[in-house]
């Protein structure tokens, strides 16, 4: 590697590595394999531009927010899903339910919770993942007939789940720095996983519209 400029500043093995706050070790291991640039003095010294340290860093943060992006949109997700639901007790698919039964939505919805982190984060699983939410949307589904909610009702309540978690997702970028790009997928992928839940809650009533001695 040739020095960049007249005015760039050099950092040694040890220096960068500080800068970076990893070990020295690694840092070498890094330089040798040709993930970071550096320039090998005629003394057998590794010397580092600080331009290529300062962007090295910059990269790896980026690809620390992108990767724990599923999380944190997690977490802020069931803060904001707990707090609607305090402030709109008054919800028709609310007030219709029993304790058991707002019990019974609150599990389906912390394992459909769960689900969508899974999706977000684990690209390799998408058709199991997929299957899984829907099968979840079918319980979901089965249980409001059970409740005896219409299906407006129903959707209602999925629908309300589902736009705390967008509206979660959309207002990350004020509380986290990431890539537009990186949000518009996280986007798309929570849409994608509950369209697959709305699609079965109207499944299953479509099914009991179809074949009424089914109810029975």
């Amino acid at each position: 590697m040739e020095p960049q400029s007249d005015t760039e500043q050099w950092l040694s093995l040890s220096e960068a590595a500080r800068q970076l706050n990893i070990h020295v070790t690694t840092l070498r291991r890094w330089a040798d394999h040709g993930d970071i640039p550096v320039l090998i003095t005629p003394g057998g010294h590794r010397r580092f531009a600080s331009s290529d340290i300062s962007r090295f860093a910059q990269e790896r943060r980026n690809m620390t927010a992108i990767a724990s992006l599923p999380q944190i949109w997690a977490d802020q997700a069931m803060i904001h899903t707990r707090q609607e639901m305090n402030h709109h007790p008054e919800q028709p698919w609310l007030t219709h339910l029993d304790t058991s039964s707002r019990e019974t939505s609150r599990q389906l919805g912390q394992q459909l919770m769960g689900l969508t982190l899974q999706f977000l984060s684990d690209n390799s699983k998408k058709a199991v993942i997929l299957q899984e939410a829907h099968k979840i949307g079918r319980q979901y589904g089965q249980l409001c007939r059970e409740w005896h909610l219409p299906l407006t009702e129903a959707l209602q309540a999925s629908i309300f789940f589902r736009d705390t978690l967008i509206e979660t997702a959309l207002h990350l970028p004020e509380n986290v720095h990431i890539q537009p790009e990186a949000n518009l997928r996280l986007l798309r992928r929570i849409n994608q996983l509950l369209n697959t839940v709305h699609l079965a809650v109207a499944e299953v009533y479509d099914e009991y519209s179809t074949n009424p001695l089914s109810e029975h």
